[in-house]
């Protein structure tokens, strides 16, 4: 709606009519105008963010004070602002080079750009938010613990690729995750967690983001996104052009290449990205079961009752995270991009392949 209102308001021409006023340079007028329409959207969803912010602090989910949430958007908006360059720089690129496919050519430079933050966010971009060590540093005999995990699955994960985050500055919640490809993919335990969680469950919470690792949940998912995307830009791309014949004058856009009509195109992508957004989340969903799976089958004998522990870990997960104890299975279909917790401790408690003597499916 807001990128429609500056359409409609003439203030998205106005931005481009202050950054040709600036520069004669293409580049640099680009830029100018991502800033400035980045920083708009940044300012009208602020207040947003502070009343949810206001809400995590009063139920203690967060304990992050308000100048360090303030500094971490300010950063956040320098980084969006970067790689919103770069992707506006790309886009107009590919309109002026080729007015008929320029969807296509704007598309696959999007999936490279996604890989490229996909690869330099855990070195690059992560560590202007939190801070990270080597795990082995903090809790050697938890890292040592993890070895065994790891050596189970047949993989050989170096500690250096196993970190610790001091997330504890800024919430209470506990997490862990797999980030990153190639040489920056690692294992990323919060502090929070290692303090409030018990080893065995700290144990089953690395088994399952084990499981992203080993099944390549983030290769599969990437590519089954981008083609789910490349209907999304052809689509929004043949909406765009039909706003923008009807009504650019109107809204003093000189036409399909100029920077002033950004707001038509990302308008028409995020709107079509709001009604694809239960497919996107049922495939995480799909994705973080099978997590859950394989952690159950790799603790499976390292410790007593792994189901138990897997149990007892959504239990915490839920309790620290405040989540909803009976939500509507359409707000599971619209809004979880993880099973409910109830279901997974459902899973947990309940799955058991070894009882009539068989074996796992991704450990045998």
């Amino acid at each position: 709606m807001i990128l429609f209102w500056l359409l409609r308001s003439g203030w998205s021409a106005r931005f481009q009519e202050l950054a040709r006023s600036i520069s004669s340079l293409w580049l640099v007028q680009g830029a100018i105008y991502a800033a400035m329409l980045l920083t708009v959207l940044t300012i009208f969803e602020l207040p947003l963010e502070a009343a949810q912010h206001g809400v995590s602090l009063h139920y203690e989910l967060s304990v992050q004070g308000w100048g360090s949430w303030l500094w971490d958007h300010a950063k956040e908006l320098m980084v969006t602002i970067i790689v919103g360059c770069v992707a506006t720089w790309m886009l107009f690129a590919m309109i002026r080079r080729s007015p008929k496919r320029w969807w296509l050519y704007s598309w696959a430079g999007a999936v490279a750009l996604a890989i490229l933050l996909v690869f330099v966010a855990p070195v690059a971009i992560d560590p202007l938010f939190n801070k990270f060590e080597p795990l082995a540093k903090h809790d050697a005999a938890l890292a040592g613990s993890l070895e065994r995990v790891v050596n189970r699955a047949g993989l050989q994960i170096p500690e250096e690729r196993m970190f610790w985050m001091k997330a504890s500055e800024k919430t209470k919640t506990i997490n862990a995750y797999v980030t990153g490809i190639g040489a920056s993919k690692r294992v990323v335990v919060w502090d929070t967690t290692i303090a409030n969680a018990t080893m065995p469950e700290i144990l089953y919470v690395f088994g399952h983001e084990l499981g992203h690792y080993v099944l390549n949940h983030l290769a599969k998912g990437f590519a089954i996104s981008a083609a789910i995307f490349l209907a999304l830009f052809y689509f929004a791309a043949r909406w765009s052009l039909g706003l923008l014949r009807a009504r650019e004058t109107r809204w003093g856009v000189r036409g399909a290449d100029d920077f002033a009509a950004l707001p038509v195109y990302l308008g028409c992508l995020l709107a079509l990205m709001f009604v694809c957004t239960p497919v996107l989340n049922a495939i995480s969903r799909y994705y973080e079961h099978r997590a859950d799976q394989y952690g159950l089958e790799i603790t499976h004998g390292l410790m007593p009752d792994s189901s138990q522990v897997a149990a007892r870990t959504f239990q915490l997960l839920g309790e620290s995270n405040l989540e909803d104890p009976a939500p509507s299975r359409w707000e599971i279909w619209w809004f979880y991009d993880h099973p409910w917790i109830g279901d997974r401790i459902q899973f947990a408690l309940g799955y058991d392949p070894w009882g009539s003597g068989g074996k796992g499916e991704f450990v045998k």
